[in-house]
């Protein structure tokens, strides 16, 4: 393909998503949906057409990773923190903990009624099926009152630190005994210090720059640091989460000296352009991310009935465990929060990430696929009915 055609492409690609995101406003169909849909037509038409490509996995944990930063730094600039959130922050976290193990102990169960491997290994594989995508579900959430989408923002959000706290844990532990925990406190312990560091650095920074270009050095420092705790198996994402809530909130922070050195003048503007910058860039990953996924699928695998079948037990189990301990730790009204528990970029990532000696064949891709491909419709009907029941009402 000449360079000309290549820049046709992702234009278009672009303006479709943008298209999709009006659609997905008016219908509640997830903008994700449409892209994964529009990556497999893709396939089927360069098929068609006998066009050469490269492989296009290579580039898919790379886009994913940082299309999963931004979206969570998103999210947390738009959080507003006073004390009586303390409610919901707290049930969002224990809602997200209790679900997440008990849908991975549920679904590790299915997987070795599958393929009969070893408990362990079977653990390792259910994670990344356990996790909600905070990718699908912030932007779903949207249209939400402001409680559910905060409780939706924090709890998807808890839900992929706490999955890659697990998956960390999982795949750098074999055999689970006293050192293993110490490790995990100790990790633990310095990924909060370093994000304690990292606020206070970033927003000193913020009000020092003079050049005009500051916004994308602040998210590359992010990115950075982000990914070299990552290589050393700490969770990073706590970083992200706790650097947006800190930047989003510090101007409410009432010690004189801490305002002296710094709050400044243009915070609020600044902190307005990084979150423009964050949501638009986030948006171009998310759409190159589920194009590319939904493009290196083979559709012709999901012809088997055992997948189906399997993949339709996970989803049931998913949305089980989901409102039993969200009738626990949510006391008013479930829907539409029930269905807002897509499957997405973080499962995909954590698949990927999975040593080639964990993986099992038949829980493979097509499998990955149809979680989340079946989870992403459960949410769209279940918001959609939600809207027409609180219509009727």
């Amino acid at each position: 393909m000449t360079t000309y055609t290549i820049l046709i492409i992702l234009s278009g690609l672009v303006i479709f998503s943008y298209l999709f995101d009006l659609v997905a406003s008016k219908t509640k169909v997830p903008s994700v949906l449409l892209l994964l849909l529009l990556g497999i037509g893709l396939r089927f038409l360069v098929d068609y057409l006998k066009i050469q490509t490269f492989n296009f996995l290579s580039i898919l944990p790379t886009l994913g990773t940082v299309g999963l930063i931004l979206i969570v730094f998103e999210g947390s600039l738009e959080l507003k923190y006073d004390q009586h959130k303390n409610k919901i922050i707290r049930s969002a976290f224990l809602s997200a903990l209790t679900i997440l193990l008990g849908t991975i102990s549920v679904i590790t169960t299915i997987i070795y009624q599958i393929s009969h491997h070893d408990l362990y290994t079977c653990i390792a594989n259910a994670i990344p099926f356990s996790v909600i995508s905070s990718a699908i579900a912030i932007p779903s959430a949207a249209a939400l009152n402001d409680k559910d989408k905060e409780f939706v923002i924090y709890e998807s959000s808890f839900s992929d630190i706490l999955g890659i706290i697990i998956f960390n844990f999982a795949i750098t532990n074999h055999t689970i005994n006293a050192s293993a925990f110490i490790g995990l406190g100790l990790s633990t312990f310095l990924i909060l210090l370093l994000s304690a560091i990292a606020c206070v650095v970033l927003l000193y920074v913020m009000g020092r720059l003079v050049h005009h270009i500051k916004f994308f050095l602040i998210i590359a420092i992010l990115i950075l640091v982000y990914a070299i705790g990552q290589s050393y198996h700490l969770s990073s994402l706590v970083l992200i989460l706790s650097t947006g809530l800190f930047l989003n909130n510090a101007d409410t922070i009432q010690h004189a000296w801490f305002r002296s050195i710094f709050i400044y003048k243009n915070l609020t503007a600044d902190l307005s352009q990084l979150y423009q910058l964050s949501a638009e860039s986030a948006f171009i990953l998310r759409t190159f991310f589920f194009v590319i996924f939904g493009f290196t699928m083979n559709i012709g695998e999901l012809n088997n009935k055992i997948v189906l079948a399997n993949g339709f037990f996970i989803l049931i189990s998913i949305y089980i465990i989901r409102i039993l301990f969200l009738k626990i730790f949510k006391k008013d009204n479930l829907s539409p929060i029930l269905y807002i528990a897509p499957r997405g970029l973080i499962s995909i990532l954590l698949y990927f990430n999975l040593p080639a000696s964990l993986k099992i064949a038949e829980v493979g891709t097509p499998f990955l696929f149809l979680v989340v491909l079946g989870s992403s419709i459960v949410m769209t009907l279940g918001i959609t009915l939600s809207k027409r029941q609180g219509l009727a009402g």
